[in-house]
């Protein structure tokens, strides 16, 4: 099985979820990262005019620096994120429109500081057309993520 892990994280949460998944499955990873770095103000979701809100309200495109070589090569994708607003960070969803995810079995993961998964599978799924979203998990504690991996490996 050919694994990668791939995250999106700014405060840093979600990529250390992702190291330890990573570790633990012997996969690889891929950071999601903007083209233009989030600052603190960008993510202050209470202010009405911050880039987090704007890039939610647009339903814009988030540009995405780098690009997963071979990404053919592996049929397991683990995709990590912060839960922004009951779903995945517009940026995930511009990354998952750049492959082709025909024939890959797909695992969700989020983090998050207090709401839960909601309709964040949902949501992501038409942006991961032809995969085969084997399941979804909110990451709350080290013994959840431990939990979930064992789960991946059987």
């Amino acid at each position: 099985m050919s694994v990668l892990v791939t995250y999106f994280s700014v405060g840093g949460n979600t990529r250390k979820v992702a190291v330890e998944a990573a570790k633990a499955l012997s996969a690889d990873t891929f950071e999601i990262k903007p083209v233009k770095p989030y600052t603190e103000a960008d993510i202050n979701w209470v202010n009405p005019f911050a880039r987090c809100n704007r890039e939610k309200l647009g339903k814009k495109d988030v540009p995405v620096r780098g690009e997963v070589k071979d990404f053919d090569s592996y049929n397991t994708v683990l995709i990590g994120f912060p839960i922004w607003y009951g779903t995945a960070p517009g940026i995930v969803n511009t990354f998952c429109k750049a492959y082709d995810w025909k024939d890959k079995k797909v695992y969700i993961f989020a983090t998050s500081g207090g709401s839960g998964m909601g309709k964040t599978t949902e949501k992501l799924a038409p942006y991961l057309i032809g995969a085969d979203i084997a399941g979804e998990q909110l990451i709350s504690s080290y013994d959840v993520l431990e939990k979930w991996i064992s789960g991946l490996r059987h």
